[in-house]
């Protein structure tokens, strides 16, 4: 079959590589499609109340003073935030939550039933924290935290039956459960991060080479919030990309969108940087500002995307561009298509290299 209807040619087929491996030429992707997502909310959490525990004695015939017989309360539900693979974003966290309350005593010493506990969803990557202390990274596929506890169940009269007290009448309320506020961050987004100063071009490319829709403009910071699409080839193997608003210099001081935006390249195990041919300087700008705001960051796996060959004079530094980077670029135009085929392979052999490094390190490589 041939490559993707969009950028088919009648020259280019499906063909694998030469050293006989087994990937078919995932052809291009059939979609690319863009999330809405939100990256930080504000929850506030309650954990379910106990039950009351009850005050009755044991009655029947010809035994009218059988005892005490008040049942304890049920505990109350906790709440608890749980990572689940197939939710991408905080988008669906409401801004509070309340636990099931247990039920309360029964006569006959009947305990009431604790109360079920509630579970929110989160994506891989979700950070929890209450004021300025982190008290979870949830980082893998069923990670779980316990965010607010269920209040205790009150105690029944039997409870307080005793040598001195064969006929207590004390029984105990249940107990509210835990309140606290608590902050989400999420910061894994994808597993390439697209990295480059704005109108480099990033979200031509992911229009260029998707159904995705980003807004586009020839003014900087047309893209306000990451975008995130799914890579899907013809293997079914899906890589998730990310479009990061621009970053401009002293971007790791907060200026232009900054910190806001870094923390998402933070962890994408690979990066593309997207330059556009014009000074080389932009990807040594680039590295610069992702090595001061997390030492290391820059030196992640990665590959060079020179955008923008179709404008004049962009081949004749193209030559100039790859003696400086000691690398050949991957130059392409998101505006006429040409080269997006040579873009996607990379993009699958850098995943695969990470897929293969984490299983090495029995580690269970993110799945989108």
């Amino acid at each position: 079959s041939q490559i993707g209807a969009r950028f088919a040619s009648p020259h280019l087929k499906m063909w694998t590589y030469s050293v006989g491996q087994r990937l078919l030429l995932l052809g291009t992707l059939c979609s690319l499609q863009k999330r809405h997502f939100v990256d930080h909310r504000r929850v506030l959490v309650r954990g379910g109340r106990g039950g009351n525990g009850v005050s009755c004695f044991h009655s029947e015939p010809r035994k009218e003073f059988g005892g005490p017989d008040g049942g304890d309360g049920g505990n109350g539900g906790h709440v608890i935030l749980r990572v689940d693979q197939q939710v991408k974003s905080l988008s669906s966290v409401l801004s509070q939550y309340q636990g099931f309350d247990g039920e309360d005593g029964g006569r006959k010493n009947c305990f009431g039933r604790n109360g079920a506990v509630l579970y929110i969803r989160v994506p891989v990557g979700t950070l929890v924290k209450e004021g300025n202390e982190v008290l979870a990274d949830l980082s893998r596929p069923g990670d779980e935290f316990i965010a607010a506890v269920g209040g205790a169940g009150g105690k029944g009269n039997r409870f307080f039956l005793a040598n001195d007290n064969r006929a207590p009448t004390t029984c105990t309320p249940g107990q509210p459960g835990q309140e606290r506020v608590l902050f989400l961050e999420l910061k894994t987004v994808a597993h390439a991060g697209l990295v480059g100063f704005p109108n480099a071009g990033k979200s031509s490319l992911l229009r260029a080479i998707s159904n995705a829709r980003p807004a586009v403009a020839s003014y900087p910071f047309t893209t306000l919030n990451p975008h995130v699409g799914i890579v899907h080839y013809e293997d079914h193997q899906q890589i998730a990309v990310a479009d990061i608003p621009g970053i401009i210099r002293g971007a790791h001081q907060n200026r232009g969108l900054g910190l806001a935006f870094l923390r998402h390249i933070e962890r994408c195990p690979f990066l593309l940087f997207l330059v556009d041919l014009s000074p080389w300087t932009q990807l040594d700008d680039l590295k610069y500002e992702l090595e001061q705001y997390d030492e290391g960051l820059s030196k992640r796996p990665y590959a060079v995307v020179a955008n923008k060959i179709d404008l004049p004079q962009a081949r004749a530094r193209l030559p100039q561009l790859q003696a400086r980077l000691g690398q050949e670029a991957i130059a392409l135009s998101a505006a006429t298509g040409e080269n997006l085929e040579e873009l996607l392979l990379r993009l699958k052999e850098l995943h695969d290299r990470h897929v293969a490094t984490e299983l090495e390190h029995g580690r269970q490589p993110l799945r989108w």
